[in-house]
């Protein structure tokens, strides 16, 4: 899980909800003219429309924690696993009914809360600006899986600064599931977004460094990619494992 202790000042509400509105129509064009949602993905086990029914279950969840906090322990018994294939299973009309609607949902009552409203998340509190930032880079993430499945080009955006921003925050997971140390020195990150922009983070003169493209870093700390398979380049050995051990999520 994430340490919810993260730093999340390069992220704004106001910004990133659009975006993550945004992208959930990008992937609703994608579903919705595929007519076999029963297609395998990446995801080892998981189809077109199990992945469709976990983005459905995360925001009621998201829902659920925000208006009624106390009853969300329950959502912390369940399977992720079994819920998508239960999900999986219904008719995939009512399935993409659901998803649209409860993802509206998820984003009105994101829009909607004081910003530093807390409420239970897995493992620890969130936020709205984070849970924003969490549900963009699933709806990405997942919605790369079915990309890949249908052969759709998945288009780099300027919404993966808000990803690329949550993957840095979150630098110290990819440390903490390797069980190794958290670096002592600060590493650079300066990615080239799709309109050829740098995005930086970290001092200038860190001598540990990582460069790339912001879509390979996405791809990177979401696991969708093997470092092998991007142009991602490190300096310095702390910034070589991270990029070994990326990721944003146990």
């Amino acid at each position: 899980m994430l340490d919810y202790g993260l730093d999340l000042s390069g992220i704004a509400r106001e910004v990133a909800l659009p975006d993550l509105l945004a992208e959930g129509d990008d992937l609703d064009a994608v579903v919705s003219a595929e007519s076999d949602w029963s297609r395998p993905t990446p995801a080892e086990g998981w189809t077109i429309g199990h992945q469709i029914a976990h983005l459905a279950a995360t925001d009621a969840n998201v829902v659920l924690a925000v208006r009624a906090p106390e009853k969300f322990a329950a959502a912390l018994e369940e399977d992720a696993d079994a819920v998508a294939a239960e999900g999986a299973a219904r008719p995939r009309a009512e399935l993409l009914a659901d998803w649209r609607a409860g993802r509206a949902e998820a984003a009105a009552v994101l829009g909607e809360i004081p910003l530093d409203q807390a409420f239970p998340w897995y493992g620890s509190q969130s936020s709205a600006t984070l849970a924003v930032a969490l549900r963009l880079m699933e709806t990405w993430a997942h919605g790369q899986d079915i990309f890949d499945t249908v052969g759709v080009e998945h288009r780099p955006t300027d919404r993966l600064k808000h990803i690329a921003a949550l993957g840095v925050a979150a630098r110290g997971l990819s440390f903490y599931a390797a069980q190794l140390p958290l670096p002592t020195e600060p590493i650079r990150v300066e990615l080239t977004g799709p309109d050829g922009a740098v995005w930086g983070w970290g001092p200038d003169d860190a001598a540990q460094r990582i460069r790339g493209s912001a879509r390979d870093f996405c791809l990177r700390i979401t696991q969708r990619r093997t470092l092998d398979e991007t142009g991602l380049a490190a300096i310095g050995d702390d910034a070589k494992t991270w990029l070994q051990n990326a990721r944003i999520f146990l």
